[in-house]
């Protein structure tokens, strides 16, 4: 079940928080911590020398500091550039006190650290952008750096060559949401997008995000993808994405979110996102932490020590070669809370991840200083793994700054100084890095070498360059020849992305000249021995499938379907084998699916390139009766009815009547799974012309049939039906403006943890559509809103271990306004909620600071 958001979610650091929790104090009186007095130490700020021996780090490596204060403050994000400068993001306005009075100052800045002397740390260091609001993400493209300011994305170039920046252009303005549009505060700070990743298909993504970036021209377009984690991501060499939320150290996406978003019939179904990974959540920092949210309760702590994630942020999957090789694709994860780095080592098995920590009750890196804030890892351009240390005593954010808690930092001074950071790398013990060459002044040929290099950053940052350059003929012919017979599926892999990504740059005549040639190593990376090489083939090749002239790709696709066993390459043909748009290669991808010891999500993959197609993929499946009962047989009907098309759910009918005798058994249950239809509904049904006479001639079958079929019916209507739905009391126009105002409210405050659709995030929150706690009394709702929810609950007949997080710093207008939202989106019907009723009932439960419980609420 998930854990409690505030309980042990701690929402520590505005970066990885997870709610916000105003909960966790008996009404009136401050929580007494349960950790003796005695055994608390102090947490003075230390100088970087001092912090240095405070660290404990596993054997065989060590730890050394590469920037400070006054070069660095409040580090949270950063990139290291192809020259080797590092480019820092400081959120120097947060929480300079304990009302974090600044945080609307524009007082953060991105830096630029540079090493002159070479000598492996960093001695200058430059503003290159100031006077932002609380900046959280940066990515270098082109001549240029994108830097990420909620609610705004901006693109921003130094074009005086001052090493500061003079351009700054708007690419987003809804990165990140505010309560009021008026005030520069965000409405919930903790969800605010970060990350922008580069990925290996030449996108960039964000974390807590609903849309992935691509270049085009001098301007940037969107498109729709899935919400992943609080704070931070990384890639495997899969491309994969993992990220967490704060107390789920770690999941992945097994599919990528937007290949399912492309169909609407499947109801905001992601399967194969937000894959579980690490199912062990404990940890063992080397500290006393009682400056935790709850730290009073017992179940928080393990001998005075945090038990378990409570603000997991930062995966980072190494992927270079100056650590031992045992820990090339391990995952490691940051704990500031605990003042921790955590070491995973992941298990890849049948298309999924799973994850176990390396070291038995220690940790890869932990700190007995109380201000060690680990919110940030990445890998340098020799291997090495840097921390971003933001070196903060106070990181839980105003809104979620209990009484406890804020009595914890002024007993121990933790509010002053402000403003400290610092750079830390992490290296083996024995001799020093070799230095690495500049990308920056390499020649181009030498750039394309570096694909093959076994430092992913190398790797990634040279695909991109070349991507970002107009290329000459000798560099695609030397991609060519990468792609086709390097030694290194890595790079083999990177010099297919890097092709792909000049050909969707737009008409390059290098490229289009070798665009035979490009064909013919596509078709060669199809067959490769490698499953990543195949993968990447698959997914490279798609806007090709489409073509019918590519005749021989498509035969190599259609014996793929036919012949393919590696359950990574399944999974990949499941999502590119309806590229072609062709139903005769729909249907055999679906046949390649119902062969495969189908994971859970191998449905949803194919179902996602199929939007519009999926009566015909299913007409072609019931030629062979026998598999009317399988599961993607109904998902496919499904697809159908909530296309809503009149025409085809006729069809779709006529094809389950003429299913013969013998399949009696599956055919019912095909009935009565699309009955059960989680988007269509009696309250939403799709409307017909006229009665279908096939309805009738199924009831007649007897036996479970007319039951089977009367639930159906339910879902259909035409004109002159009996029974026919009520309408729902339409809203006021006053009540409309209400609603209005709540969505809002609900995109910049809930849809984060509950998601746009209403349908609740594995790990992280339950479900609002269809629940019967929104639909239910508006007084318990209220209640929640004002002071919170502790687990544990039950939503829609499943119990969830969640802690709601108080919201009572919204007014009362915003409290009603998101209440109505609620209660009638997702096909709710319930009254909406007055501002009055909210204030009235504020005024009564004022005195409120803990949280309310299940039981409370139904008064049991």
């Amino acid at each position: 079940m998930p854990r409690s958001v505030s309980r042990h979610l701690l929402s520590y650091l505005v970066l990885p928080l997870a709610g916000l929790a105003q909960i966790g104090d008996k009404a009136g009186e401050v929580q007494r911590p349960i950790v003796p007095a005695a055994l608390i130490p102090p947490s003075p700020a230390l100088s970087p020398e001092e912090e240095l021996r405070t660290f404990k780090v596993a054997p065989g490596y060590r730890i050394e500091l590469v920037a400070a204060e006054p070069l660095v403050g409040h580090p949270v994000a950063a990139t290291f550039g192809p020259d080797g400068r590092l480019w820092v993001v400081e959120m120097k306005g947060y929480m300079a006190d304990l009302n974090g009075s600044k945080e609307d100052q524009p007082q953060g800045r991105v830096v630029v650290l540079s090493d002159p002397d070479t000598a492996g740390r960093f001695r200058r260091s430059t503003v290159f952008l100031d006077g932002l609001v609380l900046p959280r993400a940066i990515a270098l493209h082109r001549d240029g750096v994108l830097v990420g300011e909620p609610p705004n994305l901006w693109f921003c170039r130094d074009r005086d060559g001052d090493g500061k920046a003079d351009e700054k252009t708007l690419v987003a303005s809804d990165f990140g949401v505010r309560v009021d549009p008026a005030r520069p505060q965000l409405a919930n700070p903790e969800r605010a997008p970060n990350g922008l990743t580069w990925g290996h298909d030449n996108w960039l993504y964000v974390g807590a995000y609903t849309a992935r970036l691509h270049p085009a021209g001098e301007g940037w377009r969107a498109e729709p993808d899935d919400f992943r984690g609080q704070w931070g991501q990384s890639l495997d060499d899969f491309g994969r994405i993992y990220h967490n939320s704060n107390s789920d150290q770690l999941r992945v996406d097994l599919v990528p979110g937007h290949h399912l978003l492309r169909n609407p019939h499947l109801g905001g179904r992601l399967t194969g996102t937000n894959f579980k990974v690490a199912t062990d959540q404990s940890v063992w920092p080397i500290r006393v932490n009682p400056g935790i949210n709850r730290g009073y309760r017992p179940e928080m702590l393990q001998d005075h020590k945090l038990k378990e994630f409570t603000a997991a942020c930062a995966p980072w999957v190494y992927r270079a070669d100056l650590f031992p090789a045992d820990a090339y694709g391990n995952a490691f994860v940051c704990e500031p809370a605990g003042n921790l780095i955590k070491r995973n080592v992941l298990f890849p098995a049948s298309a999924r991840v799973s994850a176990a920590p390396y070291y038995a009750q220690a940790e890869f890196l932990a700190s007995t200083d109380e201000r060690f804030r680990p919110v940030g890892l990445l890998t340098g351009p020799e291997g090495a793994l840097y921390i971003l240390d933001m070196y903060h005593g106070v990181i839980q954010h105003r809104i979620s700054l209990t009484s406890y808690l804020r009595a914890q930092a002024e007993s121990r001074g933790l509010v002053s100084p402000h403003g400290l950071g610092r750079v830390w790398r992490i290296v083996p013990t024995g001799p020093a890095a070799a230095a690495t060459p500049s990308l920056a002044s390499l020649p181009e040929l030498a750039v394309v070498a570096e694909l093959g290099s076994s430092n992913a950053w190398l790797r990634e940052t040279a695909q991109r360059l070349l991507v970002e350059r107009a290329p000459s003929a000798a560099v695609v012919e030397a991609l060519v020849a990468l792609a086709a017979n390097s030694s290194s599926p890595s790079g083999r892999v990177h010099a297919l992305w890097t092709l792909r990504g000049l050909e969707d740059a737009g008409p390059v005549p290098a490229v289009a000249q070798a665009a035979e040639d490009i064909g013919a190593v596509l078709a060669k990376a199809m067959r490769d021995p490698r499953p990543l090489v195949r993968v990447t083939a698959w997914r490279v090749a798609e806007p090709r499938l489409a073509r019918a002239e590519a005749t021989s790709l498509r035969s190599i696709l259609r014996m793929a379907l036919l012949t393919e066993r590696d359950p990574d390459v399944l999974t990949q043909l499941a999502l590119s084998g309806t590229a072609t748009g062709d139903v005769a290669f729909d249907e055999l991808t679906a046949r390649m699916c119902l062969r495969a010891a189908e994971p859970t999500f191998l449905t949803d993959a194919f179902l996602g390139g199929l939007a519009g197609r999926e009566l015909e993929t299913l007409e072609g499946l019931l030629r062979t009766p026998a598999l009317a009962d399988r599961p993607l047989v109904l998902a496919l009907a499904r697809c159908v009815l909530a296309e809503r098309d009149p025409a085809r759910v006729g069809r779709l009918l006529l094809a389950i009547h003429t299913l013969p005798e013998e399949v009696r058994p599956a055919q019912l249950a095909l009935l009565g799974g699309l009955a059960a239809h989680p988007a269509v509904t009696a309250k939403r049904p799709v409307w017909l012309p006229a009665e279908p006479a096939v309805l009738a001639q199924l009831a007649k079958l007897g036996l479970g049939y007319p039951t089977a079929v009367g639930k159906l019916g339910q879902l259909l209507v035409w004109p002159g039906k009996p029974g026919l739905p009520a309408t729902t009391v339409p809203l006021s126009n006053i009540e409309q403006k209400r609603y209005d105002a709540g969505k809002q409210v609900y995109g910049g405050l809930c849809a984060a943890c509950h998601q746009p659709s209403g349908q609740g995030l594995e790990g992280l929150a339950p479900p609002l559509a269809g629940s019967e706690w929104v639909n239910g009394d508006p007084e318990r709702l209220i209640k929640v809103v004002l002071h919170g929810l502790r687990g544990p609950i039950e939503v829609k007949g499943q119990a969830y271990n969640y802690d709601m997080p108080a919201a009572g710093f919204l007014s009362d207008a915003q409290v009603a306004a998101v209440l109505t939202y609620l209660r009638r989106e997702w096909d709710h019907e319930a009254p909406p909620v007055a501002e009055e009723t909210v204030r009235a009932l504020r005024a009564r439960t004022r005195s409120r600071t803990d949280a309310w419980t299940a039981p409370e609420l139904v008064g049991r």
